[in-house]
């Protein structure tokens, strides 16, 4: 039966993890704190899905390995970590992307909203919204389809050149191309262009983003 933790037991845990200090039984004990996110988790997916008729990708607890490292990049404790559980909604523009926010918390008007598009972290833009029930954290990473883009490419570039790129650190050439191609999806979206323009410019930075990122799988 799995082990019900308070948070006191689950910062506790977190210590440990961030110590390098980890027994087979700290590895039950965080394979039962993940899950027990798992009710939350699907009450936020099917909240989306049946009333915005959204469909969010994600997981609902994230890996042994991803948190012991978030651990270990950052101060906050296990109990403050947000995006244990968390899914994804990808919409074509910012237009829809703040849409879809609205909606979001409407459905769940204490969650907490936190915008990266004007203040990106290492380039990264999105909306996150942190759903919070019965103390159950679940975080909804709101993206654009450029957003989401640039992210991937984040990601690539972290997993074949240096994980820590994707933290605002690693080689300088990686941090620039990543820097412009941030500024590139802002420039276009913050300047709210629609209509012929914005069909002929979306394509043309998403082919940018193909290009570079077909050039780190070779």
């Amino acid at each position: 039966m799995p082990t019900t933790l308070t948070n006191c037991q689950v910062d506790q845990l977190g210590e440990r993890l961030r110590q390098g200090r980890i027994t087979e039984r700290d590895l039950v004990l965080l394979n039962d704190y993940r899950q027990s996110f798992g009710d939350a988790y699907d009450v936020v997916i099917r909240a989306i899905r049946d009333r915005l008729q959204l469909e969010p990708t994600g997981r609902p607890a994230k890996s042994t390995p991803s948190i012991v490292a978030k651990l270990l990049r950052e101060t906050a404790r296990l109990s403050q970590v947000q995006d244990i559980a968390g899914c994804r909604v990808i919409l074509d523009d910012v237009t829809q992307q703040n849409r879809a926010v609205e909606s979001i918390l409407e459905l769940f008007p204490n969650a907490r909203v936190i915008d990266r598009r004007s203040k990106p972290s290492h380039g990264y833009r999105a909306v996150h919204i942190i759903v919070d029930r019965s103390g159950k954290l679940v975080e909804i990473q709101v993206r654009t389809y450029l957003q989401h883009r640039w992210a991937e490419l984040s990601e690539k570039m972290s997993d074949v050149r240096d994980p820590r790129i994707k933290y605002g650190g690693g080689d300088m050439f990686s941090r620039l191309v990543l820097w412009a191609a941030s500024g590139n999806v802002q420039w276009l979206e913050g300047q709210k262009i629609k209509g012929v323009l914005a069909r002929i410019l979306q394509p043309i930075i998403n082919f940018a983003f193909t290009a570079l990122l077909a050039s780190l799988n070779r």
